[in-house]
């Protein structure tokens, strides 16, 4: 399946509603380091509910440990500042996706390592900065996984 990277997540409900997420969607979540909350955080809990247990989920101290670990066929990036919709990506099995924090998002040097091509965003209204970092990634899952024909789904 996919693997999803949240690189140094800040808040814990949305990183909860992820788990929650990628555990009913088979998607693997990945957590690079440093986290801006305890992995014990109760909004955490909260948000992810009983879904923790039923998630693959990983922490990995910095985006290389990811890389040599996982071996992913393709790094995939977002930001807000790429020109190429998510529409126009082929998302395939193995695929990494890599968000960034909520308050910075993906920094130049992590972009610089993504291919041009593999650099997508989600369209918005102008003068907005961001989307929620949970709704965004909830996007863009659902876009891969339905070109993955829902892949493991009942």
């Amino acid at each position: 399946m996919i693997h999803i990277v949240l690189i140094k997540p800040e808040i814990p409900p949305n990183t909860g509603n992820i788990i929650r997420l990628c555990a009913n969607t088979g998607y693997y979540l990945h957590l690079v380091k440093p986290l801006g909350f305890d992995l014990s955080d109760r909004n955490l809990i909260r948000a992810g509910l009983d879904y923790h247990d039923l998630t693959n989920l990983q922490i990995h101290n910095s985006l290389n440990d990811f890389i040599n670990l996982i071996q992913p066929s393709r790094i995939l990036g977002t930001t807000a500042k790429a020109k190429k919709y998510y529409t126009k990506i082929n998302f395939k099995k193995n695929d990494a996706i890599l968000f960034g924090s909520e308050s910075k998002g993906l920094d130049k040097e992590t972009l610089d390592r993504i291919a041009k091509e593999n650099i997508f965003k989600l369209p918005m209204v102008p003068n907005n900065r961001s989307l929620n970092l949970s709704n965004a990634t909830a996007v863009i899952i659902y876009e891969s996984w339905k070109q993955l024909n829902f892949e493991g789904s009942i």
